[in-house]
């Protein structure tokens, strides 16, 4: 039988529960170092905001549609090695 962590799937409902609309659909890409994650599909971004942890949060109008987690293999999540713990919030 293959072996899977699932804890640390296990781990993300609350990410997913707090997404907006309840969906959260991801990919990561090594070679670059980012996690993509999207609110949204399809979605196309009409304006986006750099933050100063060194995350994306990409619009289309009003709407958050999704984050890039740039430097993704930096960053701690309970345990890990990391640059930030915050959390990137939308402007009011």
């Amino acid at each position: 039988m293959a072996s899977i962590a699932i804890q640390e799937y296990l781990d993300l409902i609350p990410a997913v529960t707090h997404a907006p609309r309840g969906y959260l659909w991801s990919s990561y890409d090594p070679e670059a170092d980012v996690l993509y994650i999207n609110f949204k599909k399809p979605s196309r971004a009409t304006d986006s905001e750099l933050t100063d942890d060194d995350v994306i949060i990409r619009y289309e109008g009003k709407e958050v549609i999704g984050l890039t987690i740039l430097h993704m293999s930096k960053r701690k999540t309970k345990g890990r090695a990391s640059r930030s713990g915050r959390r990137a919030t939308a402007p009011a």
